[in-house]
Formats: structure tokens, C-alpha cells, sequence
């Protein structure tokens, strides 16, 4: 088996780990994956944040199917298909008010360099071509491209390249509080003055040369750290305070996991640009996409018509098989009402994750909407090792969870029943309880 597996190179992975003791899935349906071996396991992450409604949805496969016969690929440069028109319109429909433009990429990271680039373009569009500067925050994640890493503030993330980052680029602090914070229910108490920081950078870079702020509403793999109370919204204040754009980071929590079809609509602030993926397609089909308020696009529209007004774009930019897979999605979550849903169920699930406070080990529990994160004291040993001993031990029990450092995140696809919350949790508690100290 070894050395079948050797040929791939696997993606933030270790590598030598997995292929002496593979974890393989061989197929799913609704909450549960299954292995070559016929072994069930309960799903506790949706994939990767990203199977929302469930796995194996036979309209996804049917729209995907009869879009492939029907349009193996069209061109998106200069090109169109009605595909993608329809699903731009679908999500400008569930979208904050004012953001009325979508610009299709092939993933999160993707997603992340188009904003990026529409900010830094938009101002020098306007006469601002000194606003180059960009601002990320500590533990914040972007995905993996260069400009993504460089907003980005996750060290073992950056540190390999970082001669090699995006010049003129700064970071706001995390939000993390362990000390007045811990265990928090939804959004914590103590907090929203680190907004505040954004002053102290704007008084070291001036605002005349900072393009744009980007953070996660929820940063997720970093361990789930929801915003303080009124922190977003004070960062909104600040950047419109001084002409900087607002770019909220929601690939995680976009299409339900907070209860809204977006965290901007479930905290109430509306940010300048949107980046999405992962529950676009409920994770079937590679799709990523940039809301954009109007004033932004239309900031583009003033040069001749028939020139091209942004030199960006992917040759898989709104692909007829994603389009007609995010399309099939979203008709999915309006139709069984899955954000509604999550809003019923997440008292329950708040109160099933906080279960588990008093379990050996556990220092944090957090949460909001439909996802959480459980942390660890660290082995003196081994940072980061008790996280990942505690996913291995977990599969080996039933249930996919996710490691991130010394914590355990859970964002189980909308669908999950309460009994299926009592499974999850449960086992968890039994691998927690069984870990020992390392």
C-alpha cells in the first residue's frame, strides 16, 4: 500500500505519518463518510468547512451532469455562458445590501489575490496610487498564494518564504484573550479596543498609503476565534474614518455557518469586498468568488468601453460544471432553509461543546453559530502534539474532526441532527478523556 501511496505529495499534510498509517475515505452520504474498509465515520467538519448541505446531494450531481453534457467549457475572457450570470445574481440576492458585483475564481486563496488587487486598483483608479499599503491581522489565514500569506498571520504558514512576501504590509493583533475570555458563549466579552490598533498603524503608515484592512469575521484555522463585541463594528468605523477598504475573509463562514447566508449579515456590518469558497459548490466542484459594492466595480467602468477594464482572471473563472454546481447549492440552502436551521439548532450545539469544559486538558472551549474549537494545554514536550493525537484518536473512534495546533475545531455540515451532536461531542469526550499526558 506504501508505495502506492508515495507518488502524491500531499497538501499540508505529514506526509510519512499518514502513508506508515493511512486515513483514507472511500465514499459519503448525508453526515457520514465511509473508509475502503467499510468503517463509518461521523463527520464533524463538513470536508474541510465546506459540505454544508450534506454529502453525496444527487441535485448537485444531476445539475453537474447535465451541465457537462450540455457545456463541457466555455471561455470566460471576452466570453460568457448563462451559467455564471445566473449565479452571480443568485448571490448578489442573499448578499448584504450594496454588494452587487461577483468576481468568480477557483478557490479561497484565489479569491483572496482578486480582492487584494481590486483594492490596490480601485484607489489608484481614483487618484489614490499611494494607497498601496496592506493590512492583515496576527493568525489570520488567507490561503496559500503570496498575497494571501502576506495578509496572512500564521507562522508556520509564512515563515518558509518570507523573504519572498508582499512588501508594505502590516498586521493588526488577534483577538484571542485566554486569560478574560475563556469560554466564552458566542461572541466574547473582552476585546473590541484591539480594533483600535488600527489607529496606531494609521499613525505610523499614514492613512494615505494603506489600500485596504482584511480579516476573517471569524478566524477558523487558526482554532475559531470569534470577533469581540463590537469589534467588527469599530473596525468598520475606522476604515471609513480613513478611506480604507474593508475586505472580510468569509470562505469559512459564508453560506450558513454563522445562521446568515454571510457573517457580515449575522454581526450587521457590511464590509467594502467578500471573498467565498468552499460552501459555494457545498465543496463539489473547485469555486471561489469576491462580492463587490458597486461603487468599487463601477470605479473600473470609466475608460473606454471597449477596453478591458481589470487584467486579472483564471482560465477556470466561473467554469460551467462550478457554476452549475454553486447554482444547484444555493437552490439547496433556500429550499430546506439550512441557514435558518443553524440559528434553531446552535443553542444546542452551544451547549453540547461547553459539555466538555472540566475534561482533563481543556483550557478553552468557543464557539458560535455552527462551529467551535476545543483547546488543550499544550505537552511540555510537544506543542501542537496533543491536537493531533487527539484527530488520529478521534477517527480511529468514528467521527472527523480537525486539528489546529493544540485544539480541535468541529463545523459539522448544516443537516446534523441533535443526536448526531450527542455522538460527536460524546465521542470526543471519550478521546479527551483517554488522551494521556504526552
Amino acid at each position: 500500500m506504501s508505495n502506492q501511496l508515495e507518488a502524491f505529495w500531499m497538501p499540508f499534510t505529514a506526509n510519512r505519518q499518514f502513508k506508515a498509517k493511512p486515513r483514507l475515505l472511500a465514499r459519503a452520504q448525508g453526515m457520514h463518510y465511509w473508509t475502503p474498509e467499510g468503517r463509518q465515520i461521523l463527520d464533524g467538519v463538513a470536508g474541510l468547512w465546506c459540505v454544508n448541505a450534506g454529502h453525496g446531494r444527487q441535485e448537485i450531481t444531476a445539475a453537474v451532469t447535465r451541465s457537462m453534457e450540455n457545456l463541457d467549457y466555455a471561455p470566460p475572457f471576452q466570453m460568457g455562458h448563462p451559467q455564471a450570470f445566473e449565479l452571480a445574481n443568485a448571490i448578489v440576492n442573499i448578499a448584504p445590501a450594496g454588494m452587487d458585483h461577483v468576481f468568480f475564481t477557483n478557490s479561497g486563496s484565489e479569491a483572496v489575490e482578486s480582492a487584494l488587487k481590486i483594492a490596490l486598483q480601485y484607489h489608484r483608479l481614483r487618484g489614490d496610487s499611494s494607497r498601496t499599503r496592506l493590512i492583515g491581522r496576527e493568525r489570520g489565514y488567507h490561503g496559500v498564494n503570496f498575497g494571501g500569506l502576506s495578509v496572512g498571520g500564521m507562522v508556520a504558514n509564512r515563515k518558509a518564504w518570507a523573504g519572498s512576501m508582499l512588501p508594505g504590509v502590516d498586521h493588526l493583533p488577534h483577538t484571542f484573550n485566554l486569560s478574560k475570555n475563556a469560554f466564552s458563549r458566542g461572541l466574547p466579552e473582552h476585546g473590541a479596543e484591539l480594533a483600535d490598533e488600527l489607529e496606531r498603524l494609521v499613525a505610523l503608515h499614514d492613512a494615505s498609503n494603506i489600500a485596504a484592512v482584511i480579516v476573517e469575521p471569524i478566524a477558523g484555522s487558526t482554532g475559531v476565534l470569534p470577533p469581540p463585541k463590537g469589534y467588527l463594528q469599530r473596525l468598520r468605523q475606522l476604515c471609513d474614518k480613513h478611506g480604507i477598504l474593508l475586505i472580510f475573509d468569509e470562505v469559512i463562514t459564508g453560506f450558513g455557518r454563522t445562521g446568515e447566508a454571510f457573517a457580515a449579515q449575522a454581526f450587521d456590518v457590511t464590509p467594502d469586498l467578500i471573498t467565498m469558497a468552499k460552501g459555494l459548490t457545498n465543496g463539489t466542484v473547485p469555486m471561489g468568488a469576491v462580492l463587490v459594492k458597486k461603487e468599487i466595480h463601477d470605479a473600473f467602468m470609466t475608460g473606454p468601453e471597449a477596453a478591458i477594464e481589470l487584467f486579472h482572471g483564471y482560465t477556470y473563472s466561473a467554469h460551467p460544471t462550478a457554476a452549475a454546481a454553486g447554482l444547484a447549492t444555493l437552490d439547496i440552502y433556500q429550499r430546506e432553509g439550512l441557514f435558518q436551521r443553524v440559528k434553531e439548532i446552535a443553542p444546542y450545539w452551544e451547549d453540547a461543546v461547553h459539555s466538555l469544559k472540566g475534561l482533563p486538558g481543556v483550557i478553552d472551549v468557543r464557539n458560535y453559530g455552527l462551529v467551535a474549537a476545543i483547546e488543550y494545554e499544550p505537552w511540555a514536550s510537544r506543542p501542537g502534539a496533543r491536537g493531533f493525537d487527539t484527530f488520529v484518536r478521534a477517527f480511529d473512534a468514528g467521527i472527523l474532526v480537525r486539528s489546529a495546533g493544540d485544539m480541535t475545531a468541529m463545523s459539522p455540515p448544516l443537516i446534523i441532527e441533535r443526536s448526531q451532536i450527542d455522538e460527536l461531542v460524546g465521542t470526543l469526550a471519550d478521546v479527551i478523556k483517554a488522551t494521556k499526558a504526552g
